[in-house]
């Protein structure tokens, strides 16, 4: 050590003025607990976080008995199942734009409690189904309700916050429901556990009372969450001051092609992130499907490895979503994130190929590294896709794009196991290379989107 090193204290007087100040600076950081409580501090987020906390262990619940409960219960053969889950996420296509674009009309605060009612109340009936057509007809009105809820809830975010703000409010709620879903999951265990058809119907009805019971968080959120009221036709006469039938009626289609001039389908630039996203939104497919499969099927690693990845994943975006959300607000941040969680999951892509045919634990260890390596890019992505999903909506209609924007992750969500099982499942090495191809592709695409859009906002 050299004898002038700030560390030496043989050289330097103890005056007692840096224990001091060490320990003032000790008292004046914030605790972790009231770290959180700083991040919520907003009322509408806080509404937001208490509701999503208590209705995802529900959903949490249900999404881990669903398909035994209907093959084993029920007595679904496993096709029908498919068709099942099938129609509910086409039907969750259409009311992410439909809820979006009610909310730019009616009040998104009494849309997303209408819509969160009803979806609570259509899961408590799946204890009713007994056959097919019934458990089709629950699951088509469960994913419409789920996703136009989440279409309203995003409008409300999209005109409640603003900036930075709008990027952490998502941020903070996506890590709540990782938290609040693995809890759930933890208790729909109990039904597999106990095997019973009573033991399944009661955590189902518990679900949907879960649900139920968040609307007394919703039914707290302030009015200025909903669209400004459209003009009505006496306040178009007032506004012309004419009371000629003809100037009204002009005056009344004028606003109504403005109205339209506001359409995200006219925005080219936001429908292509549309597309881009939801195409790298295909990556939830991948952990959902594709790593399973290929882990049971290609390599040597033991099936639990699989519940251990699902875990590691959810430790990660909870840790970790809020802090990679930061400035994303900014289009050429938002930009830079989507573009590393491009090479992200790209490199996981030909990691996870690489596993097959290892010896086991070098097997674990390549698909340790490659889940990781898949957890920061959906992170990252996820941050730049809300940040870039906000800034180059018009905010006139933000619903409306806002659902868009979310029918494109539907899509997306569709399409994924069909194109996870044609490229990976089925053509091993070579599958995995051309989805790490797509999913390059499509997050530089959102890169040059974004730095497009950054160039041209100071001229705007």
């Amino acid at each position: 050590m050299s004898p002038t090193s700030p560390t030496d204290t043989s050289t330097t007087p103890d005056t007692g003025a840096t224990p001091a100040v060490e320990a003032s600076a000790r008292e004046a950081r914030p605790s972790l607990v009231a770290r959180l409580l700083a991040s919520v501090s907003d009322p509408v987020l806080r509404i937001l976080v208490g509701a999503t906390l208590i209705s995802r262990i529900g959903r949490g619940v249900f999404l881990t008995v669903t398909v035994l409960y209907f093959t084993l219960i029920v007595g679904l053969p496993p096709g029908e199942v498919a068709i099942v889950l099938a129609a509910a996420s086409a039907a969750g296509v259409v009311a992410s734009f439909a809820g979006g674009a009610l909310a730019d009309r009616f009040s998104a605060k009494k849309l997303i409690i209408a819509f969160t009612a009803i979806e609570g109340a259509a899961l408590i009936a799946y204890v009713f189904a007994g056959d097919f057509v019934t458990a089709l007809v629950i699951a088509v009105i469960c994913g419409f309700f789920e996703q136009g809820a989440n279409s309203a809830r995003s409008a409300i975010i999209a005109r409640a916050f603003e900036g930075e703000s709008r990027v952490h409010a998502r941020a903070v709620l996506r890590t709540v429901t990782n938290v609040s879903i693995a809890a759930g999951s933890g208790l729909g265990a109990l039904a597999l556990a106990l095997g019973t058809a009573e033991a399944y119907r009661g955590l189902i009805v518990g679900a949907g009372v879960l649900y139920l019971l968040g609307l007394f968080q919703l039914v707290r959120l302030p009015s200025r969450v909903d669209a400004p009221a459209r003009p009505t036709v006496a306040e178009v006469v007032t506004a012309t001051g004419s009371v000629d039938a003809s100037a009204t009626a002009e005056a009344i289609a004028a606003e109504r092609r403005d109205w339209r001039r506001h359409s995200p389908w006219r925005d080219p630039r936001y429908l292509a992130l549309t597309v881009l996203s939801a195409v790298f939104g295909m990556q939830f497919g991948v952990g959902e499907l594709g790593v399973p499969l290929w882990i049971q099927r290609e390599t040597a690693a033991p099936e639990v490895l699989i519940a251990v990845l699902l875990v590691l994943n959810c430790i990660i975006v909870v840790v970790f979503q809020v802090p990679a959300s930061r400035g994303t607000h900014d289009l050429r941040v938002a930009g830079r994130v989507s573009a590393i969680a491009a090479w992200l999951m790209a490199g996981a892509c030909l990691v996870y190929a690489a596993a097959a045919g290892l010896p086991v634990w070098f097997a674990v260890a390549v698909l340790v590294i490659a889940a990781i390596a898949h957890a920061f890019a959906e992170v990252l992505s996820q941050a730049g896709g809300w940040g870039l999903s906000f800034e180059l909506a018009d905010p006139v209609r933000a619903g409306t794009y806002q659902g868009v924007f979310g029918m494109g992750y539907s899509i997306g969500a569709l399409a994924s196991p069909l194109v996870v099982n044609a490229t990976a499942i089925t053509h091993g090495f070579a599958g995995w290379a051309v989805l790490a191809a797509i999913f390059l592709a499509s997050g530089l695409g959102t890169w040059w989107i974004a730095r497009r859009a950054a160039l041209a906002a100071p001229a705007a």
